[in-house]
């Protein structure tokens, strides 16, 4: 198959690229220092991205900037981090891919347990996670050709030890849990879920 990853230098995607990339024909791209440079904030870079690559078979995002901060600093612009990133960033990746994707290929996309378990200075990576989680189930039920989308949404990762004491109490996903999320959403059959670990 032929997959891109979107957010392939970051620890989620470095991780998932050395896990696929003996099986599958693996495209990395992130916002530099890789195959395809890519601001998912830009519609026209994230289609420029798409022309370059052409038709793909499933497309993995680990990418998403967000506000982390204390709510004292939250406002319009700050706001806006996890909207144009995390929101409507990824949600432009399908939206804008859907032309490139063969048919029954796959989106996957990240969110996180915050959407549902809200910590101190996440508050804009709540709502930009809540968001792809809506678009997800309801664009499963409208995209064609059997083409399937689907939400990975893992806690704090256990190779990002610097965000743990922002998660009390939280068991860290294992990165063997994250590949095998992802696993099911690009080679399984299930649509408009969120997967969980």
């Amino acid at each position: 198959m032929k997959i891109i990853i979107v957010g392939a230098t970051g620890t989620m995607g470095k991780f998932l690229v050395k896990a696929l990339e003996n099986e599958h024909d693996i495209i990395k791209a992130a916002s530099k220092d890789t195959d395809i440079d890519v601001d998912i904030t830009s519609p026209e870079s994230i289609e420029n991205m798409f022309k370059q690559i052409g038709s793909f078979d499933a497309l993995i995002s680990t990418a998403g900037p967000t506000f982390v901060g204390p709510w004292s600093k939250l406002n319009n612009e700050t706001f806006r981090n996890g909207v144009e990133g995390k929101m409507m960033g990824q949600i432009n990746l399908v939206l804008i891919g859907q032309k490139y994707i063969n048919p029954k290929g796959s989106f996957s996309l990240i969110t996180g347990a915050l959407t549902h378990e809200p910590q101190v200075n996440f508050a804009n990576a709540s709502a930009a996670n809540g968001a792809v989680e809506g678009f997800v189930r309801a664009a499963a039920i409208e995209l064609e050709n059997g083409v399937r989308i689907n939400a990975i949404s893992p806690t704090v990762i256990e190779n990002s030890p610097q965000y743990f004491p922002y998660f009390p109490g939280e068991i860290p996903t294992t990165m063997r849990q994250l590949e095998f999320m992802f696993r099911k959403s690009v080679f399984g059959k299930v649509t408009g879920h969120v997967i969980k670990p």
